[in-house]
């Protein structure tokens, strides 16, 4: 008997059949609300986006069946699978999985972490602090993060009394959030593509993604207000709702951090990972010279970073850094008996269901393209919606959409391609507003991969922490809705109205560290707010 879901997927392709005979006009949106709805439906990114780009072909092939298959492959799949950015982008992603890998192997993340637990104090907050800096350490892929700073953290977290709940608080926050506004990691490749492909369902080709991409990282604010109001949580400490009772729960169960029995070298991380950073910098700059490297100046080094070919650069980087990696780790994975080559392919195959989500992503894109979804989105919007409102209304509903799909890719991949276009529609030569756009479609991604019970890392942080999912959802979802409100009303509304980003992402500092201090003039009423 079939399941409910695959009935359901099965009605929308029915009903797009049906749709497929009336007149365009709305329906080219009919794509994106049947990715939205499947990928609900599946719980997962990949059937939504495939089964969304398949009515695409429906509709534009005005219901034909076999037209539509073959439409498919040779107008979508295929040329999508032939682009030289595409498949740089698809090689960066499988590098990047592999050098995860060596890293997480080499166990020089257990010497990180060791360095980081010397010294007296309150032992709860120095774990606490130690968990906060390995998941900032680990910004090249939010899922390597959760894993590798649930699993070395949690013994240390029993031992000195903070709660799982906080720890896996702890290990969500700094996974996505960081991984989003790194510069380098197993997200840019994706997030690069989206861009680009927002920009070419405007017709605009030739642009550097990048540029663009470093131009939304101030702006992105559900991330740097989740990553300050995680600070906050563990400095005074804050624990609201159902985080107090945890922590109540563990505050008395406090022993010495001696003899954890961590071992490894730190260096073994940190060398790699400093020439991973190192290469996309330098790589980036004597590409998008062209030769005139010299002298270095702050101008020529931001005209460089925008003319340079980004995803050639990411490639070489990633395959530079594979090499220092496994340099450097290969002699702690064979005396572990394990095959330095199979962690590196592991690590690989560990990124092929991502990188098909970013093959659906531009398969669905390409249909938008052609049903041009974004035009007729932006003559619906214009004047209904006031230019200003658009990046805050655009984040809203990537708050929603991710929270009800669980997928911060999927949201990106559905939100991406039609909300730039509309954004060069309402404010047409405005960068800062594109910028600000990016960004929106980023935090509104996040919030969902960060607290939705029904995302991956949500679940993984749980699961590395020893914790129910749903006790992690319950405990999280304050913190995250507190920085989803200070992002809202202190970031993109006024970033909206011509606000300096800069002074946006101050104000919701500001507000973080006060939001707190209010609350605790209303504790719960079932105790005090935990300490730890």
């Amino acid at each position: 008997m079939a399941k409910p879901q695959t009935l359901l997927a099965l009605s929308l392709l029915g009903a797009t059949f049906i749709l497929a005979r009336m007149e365009a006009g709305i329906l080219c949106l009919w794509p994106s609300l049947v990715a939205i709805l499947a990928v609900i439906l599946f719980r997962s990114a990949l059937p939504g986006l495939l089964i969304g780009a398949a009515c695409g072909s429906i509709l534009l092939c005005e219901g034909q069946p076999v037209r539509a298959s073959t439409s498919f492959f040779t107008n979508h799949l295929l040329p999508s699978l032939q682009s030289e950015w595409n498949l740089s982008v698809l090689a960066f992603t499988f590098l990047l999985g592999g050098f995860a890998a060596l890293l997480e192997s080499g166990r020089g993340f257990e010497g990180i972490l060791g360095w980081f637990l010397r010294g007296n104090g309150n032992t709860g907050k120095r774990v606490q602090w130690s968990a906060y800096a390995m998941g900032t350490i680990c910004f090249f892929d939010g899922l390597a993060s959760s894993l590798l700073t649930g699993k070395a953290i949690r013994p240390l977290a029993d031992k000195t009394g903070v709660s799982r709940a906080k720890l896996a608080y702890i290990v969500d926050s700094t996974s996505s959030a960081v991984a989003c506004v790194a510069i380098m990691s197993t997200w840019i490749a994706y997030q690069l593509s989206m861009i680009r492909e927002g920009y070419a369902q405007a017709g605009i080709v030739g642009n550097d993604p990048f540029s663009v991409f470093l131009q939304s990282i101030p702006r992105n604010y559900y991330c740097w207000f989740t990553l300050a109001l995680l600070a906050v949580a563990i400095r005074k400490p804050w624990n609201p709702g159902p985080m107090g009772k945890h922590e109540d729960k563990t505050g008395g169960n406090k022993t010495s951090l001696q003899h954890v029995g961590l071992q490894g070298q730190a260096w073994r991380a940190t060398v790699p990972l400093i020439a991973l950073v190192f290469c996309l910098f330098a790589g980036l700059y004597i590409d998008g010279s062209g030769g005139d490297a010299f002298p270095l100046s702050l101008g020529k080094l931001k005209e460089a970073f925008g003319d340079a070919r980004s995803n050639l650069v990411l490639l070489y980087a990633s395959a530079t850094a594979c090499l220092v990696a496994w340099a450097c780790n290969a002699s702690p994975i064979l005396e572990s008996k394990q095959d330095p080559g199979k962690v590196f392919m592991d690590g690989m195959q560990r990124f092929f269901s991502p990188c098909l989500i970013l093959v659906a992503a531009w398969c669905l894109g390409s249909t938008l393209s052609q049903l041009d979804a974004s035009g007729y989105l932006s003559i619906l919007l214009k004047g209904n919606l006031p230019p200003q409102l658009f990046p805050l209304a655009v984040f809203l509903l990537g708050v929603l959409v991710s929270f009800t799909t669980g997928t911060s890719w999927g949201t990106m991949g559905v939100l991406m391609p039609l909300a730039l276009p509309v954004c060069f529609a309402l404010a047409p030569g405005n960068e800062a507003m594109v910028a600000s756009v990016v960004a929106a479609v980023f935090s509104g991604a996040v919030f969902g991969d960060h607290c939705s019970p029904l995302s991956d890392t949500t679940i993984v942080s749980a699961m590395s922490c020893d914790l129910e999912p749903f006790v992690h959802v319950q405990t999280q979802l304050p913190y995250a809705l507190t920085a989803a409100m200070v992002a809202s009303v202190c970031g993109f509304l006024p970033l909206g109205f011509g606000t300096n980003p800069w002074i946006c992402l101050t104000a919701g500092f500001i507000s973080i560290l006060v939001i707190p201090m209010l609350h605790s003039r209303f504790p719960r009423k079932n105790g005090a707010e935990g300490n730890s």
